[in-house]
């Protein structure tokens, strides 16, 4: 595990479960709702995405929750960490900025089931990114918790390798991966998104 454990959780609400959530917010006159997009919380319209908040709140807890155990810590990410630890390297070393914040954190997911190396520096195949949901990450004593929601047409793919990045430019989405710090990657068939949205959170405790 490289000195550290992730509880990853994949959450599914099919498309149903989105439509009846739609229909139930434009019955009360909701129309937008917050989404993280761009390392910003703007108002999305409804029709285009429905959050797992919403869902939650009208459908109830997901159909169907996935849990996997396990990480590997890639070398870009502990060397990232190791960046952070230095003051020094604040000042001087500008890519140590460029950490897992609420403004710069990202979950990726992709299609390749080739087995993790921690000299990797992305997701291996068909990678997609997408920010953090609002109020995320936050941390509870050595816990730090990752949350994005894959809404809509995003990420409607293979979900078989998964990771924690931190993003160098300002962009989300299919094919983002110029810049990003990787700080692990794990491999697990999660399923194949079509439609709905899914929720993926990363739990990361060191020790």
């Amino acid at each position: 595990m490289r000195n550290g454990t992730t509880l990853w959780i994949c959450e599914k609400w099919s498309d149903e479960a989105c439509k009846f959530t739609e229909k139930k917010l434009e019955r009360v006159g909701v129309t937008h709702l917050p989404g993280a997009f761009l390392h910003t919380v703007k108002m999305i319209p409804i029709k285009h995405a429905i959050s797992s908040a919403a869902l939650r709140q009208i459908c109830g807890p997901p159909e169907e929750c996935t849990e996997v155990v396990g990480n590997l810590l890639l070398n870009e990410g502990i060397q990232r960490l190791q960046d952070l630890t230095m003051v020094t390297a604040l000042l001087t070393n500008q890519t140590a900025t460029n950490c897992w914040g609420s403004t710069g954190a990202f979950l990726g997911v992709g299609t390749s089931n080739t087995a993790e190396a921690a000299t990797q520096t992305d997701l291996q195949a068909g990678g997609f990114y997408k920010a953090m949901n609002s109020t995320f990450p936050s941390r509870s004593g050595q816990t730090v918790s990752f949350v994005s929601d894959f809404t809509g047409t995003e990420a409607n793919q293979v979900w078989a390798e998964w990771s924690v990045s931190a993003a160098a430019t300002g962009a989300s989405g299919a094919g983002f991966t110029t810049g990003t710090t990787n700080l692990q990657r794990k491999v697990a068939a999660l399923g194949t998104k079509a439609s709905g949205t899914w929720t993926l959170t990363a739990q990361v405790t060191f020790s």
